[in-house]
């Protein structure tokens, strides 16, 4: 068998694999995931149907399988085997509690279908693979808070908060969940908040008391990173100045901080931000670095700075 065809039956293979994994499957989508044109793929869907399996759709809409029709355990390779061991130490440091039981169960139902030579590897190797995390879990008020979130977004169903501030400040808020995201090692939600009439982000284990209404949203949304990077209209520009030293050590945090541009100069690294947080979160990021920044804009900021500097010395 030439190599042309081994490439073929992969992509068959592959080609099955989604179809059994999503509803409908288009064929412009397996074409850019293949890298091979739209004809190839109708003739490889062609090829499935000589073959006995049966699919529903037609070029130029979407392809699926025959509902009820059922195809026998996928087998994983060595390297896929590999992989889900790694994923499974990175999900047991990382995943949230309320979806820990859930997706143990998961992995229970992929190790039972392996091979028994593949059930070997995974019983040699996961011991030799860790993840450390440093920063600690935090604590839910709630349990199986994710997956109701998950659920209002899926049914279109309005959420009811009794949600603790920072400042412990508890408010009643009615939302229309976006998504959900992990960042600094807490869980957020994206939402549209009926009462501040925006969107707005809550930290999960600030949530005191979820309650799944039965109230349809009221407009449609978008992909959650669309909120996550414009979230509303009142952001400010920010211009720094950095050492060019220290600019490995922010790599991530300044793209949370609003980061649109970087340019590179003879006495440092120009970096320009669009934030929403410049009255207290901006400031209060800065000043861990401030010693190795100036401010070129906005004069608030560094006012603001100068005050939050003054406030600490006064406590030291």
């Amino acid at each position: 068998m030439n190599d042309h065809y081994l490439k073929k039956l992969d992509r068959v293979t592959a080609i099955l694999t989604q179809l059994q994994s999503k509803p409908i499957v288009r064929a412009q989508d397996l074409a850019s995931k293949f890298d091979v044109s739209v004809r190839t793929i109708y003739r490889d869907v062609k090829t499935l149907e000589n073959a006995g399996i049966p699919i529903i759709g037609e070029a130029g809409s979407g392809y699926s399988l025959m509902d009820g029709y059922k195809l026998p355990p996928v087998m994983f390779t060595k390297e896929e085997v590999l992989s889900f061991i790694t994923a499974e130490k990175l999900m047991q440091k990382f995943l949230h509690q309320s979806l820990g039981n859930h997706y143990q169960t998961a992995m229970e139902k992929v190790r039972s279908v392996l091979k028994y030579s593949d059930r070997n590897l995974i019983q040699n190797i996961e011991k030799q693979i860790d993840v450390y995390n440093y920063h600690p879990k935090t604590v839910d008020n709630i349990q199986n808070i994710i997956p109701i979130i998950l659920e209002s977004i899926a049914e279109k169903k309005q959420i009811t908060l009794e949600y603790a501030t920072v400042d412990s400040k508890v408010s009643m808020r009615t939302i229309e969940v976006v998504g959900v995201f992990f960042e600094f090692n807490y869980w957020y939600i994206m939402a549209f908040c009926t009462l501040r009439n925006d969107f707005r982000q809550f930290r999960v284990d600030r949530i005191l008391q979820i309650i799944k209404t039965q109230n349809p949203f009221l407009q449609e949304y978008g992909q959650i990173n669309d909120y996550r990077q414009n979230p509303n209209g009142n952001k400010t520009k920010v211009r720094l100045l950095v050492d060019k030293k220290i600019i490995g050590h922010l790599s991530n945090s300044k793209k949370y901080y609003g980061l649109i541009d970087e340019v590179e100069r003879e006495n440092g690294v120009e970096l320009i931000f669009e934030t929403d947080w410049i009255k207290d979160g901006f400031p209060r990021w800065l000043i861990t670095f401030a010693d190795y920044a100036e401010v070129l804009e906005p004069e608030s900021l560094k006012v603001s700075l100068k005050e939050l500097v003054i406030k600490i010395s006064k406590k030291v």
